[in-house]
């Protein structure tokens, strides 16, 4: 796994804590998972840590000490910033060049990677770049796409379809249909969430996800064990499923040494091909007849108690202390 050690030679003044502010909430669908990640960083900050807590509200206001503040006024206040925001602003580029504009460490990726990957439409080109599996699909534009271009793309694609908001994430805005009347549905539903909307074959088979986490010292990235997902009631791994608590998440996925590997790479891939950094997480699904393809990357995975990436910690011996220290530094010694 990776090494954890204390690099921060940096500092002035190596007797005073390290002031972290940490980013929970924001204008974003996932307002509320955001709330559970930043409220587990705050209680899992170690000793050497001075935790601050940030709120974004719903309309992207700044809060600080149960008051409304310019984000320059917070900053300038701190040694580095936990990105505990997940979607729309938090993770899509625009918090993230806020931060740069301040010359702020913060965690997780910069602003252009960030705003890449949290396109699935620009992912996908990356990935097919790549020689990354992907699903058989198009995109649609909301002010663009007529009847027409809807009735070709159902008529041309493998049914069962799923749709998706190209710009949002925990599957918000996300539907699987058969029939044409189902699938104009699940267009028009997906373009509340996004101008933008993904059409995908759905893919019968296996989904895993699988975290990978930077290295301090050469720039390598390890993976961390993959986790099988099995929705309870669910056709597909939808927001209720992720956060209801009725999935069944097995961590280490069973799977063959070999086929865990193979899920081990793409993700590897996935987090370089994208240019991320510090950690990431990479979900997909292991078809029927024995392919693996990639779903989506998160830059910054949910850290609340029902998440996946603390179980995949916790499975390859680390804590989740540890890692946010680890990655902590990571964002000191950029």
């Amino acid at each position: 796994m990776f090494v954890m050690k204390d690099h921060l030679a940096h500092r002035k003044n190596k007797t005073s804590k390290i002031r972290v502010g940490v980013l929970r909430g924001g204008p974003s669908g996932e307002h509320d998972v955001s709330l559970k990640t930043g409220a587990t960083v705050l209680e899992h900050l170690g000793n050497k840590y001075h935790p601050v807590d940030i709120y974004i509200d719903e309309n992207g206001k700044w809060h600080f000490d149960g008051m409304i503040q310019e984000p320059e006024n917070i900053l300038k206040h701190l040694d580095v910033v936990f990105n505990g925001l997940h979607g729309e602003y938090g993770e899509d580029g625009k918090l993230q060049k806020i931060l740069e504009a301040h010359n702020v460490p913060y965690t997780g990726s910069d602003s252009f990677s960030s705003s890449v990957a949290m396109n699935k439409d620009l992912s996908k080109k990356v990935f097919i770049r790549e020689g990354i599996k992907t699903a058989r699909g198009a995109t649609l534009n909301k002010n663009k796409t007529n009847y027409l271009e809807i009735f070709e793309i159902f008529n041309t694609l493998n049914k069962p379809l799923v749709t998706k908001p190209a710009t949002s994430g925990s599957s918000l805005g996300v539907r699987i249909s058969n029939t044409f009347e189902e699938f104009k549905g699940a267009i028009e539903y997906a373009f509340k969430y996004s101008s933008q909307v993904l059409v995908e074959e759905f893919v019968k088979g296996r989904e895993v996800t699988c975290g990978v986490v930077d290295s301090l010292d050469d720039g390598s990235v390890f993976p961390l064990p993959p986790v099988e997902i099995k929705p309870v009631g669910s056709e597909f791994f939808d927001y209720e499923a992720k956060y209801g608590g009725k999935t069944q998440e097995i961590c280490p996925a069973q799977l063959p040494p070999n086929i865990t590997k193979n899920v081990q790479d793409i993700a590897l891939q996935a987090h370089k091909a994208l240019g991320l950094r510090h950690y990431s997480r990479t979900d997909m699904i292991l078809s029927d007849n024995g392919e693996i393809y990639i779903l989506e990357v998160n830059t910054l995975p949910g850290l609340t108690t029902e998440s996946l990436l603390p179980k995949s910690l916790k499975a390859a011996g680390t804590s989740l202390g540890e890692f946010l220290d680890h990655v902590i530094i990571l964002a000191l010694n950029k």
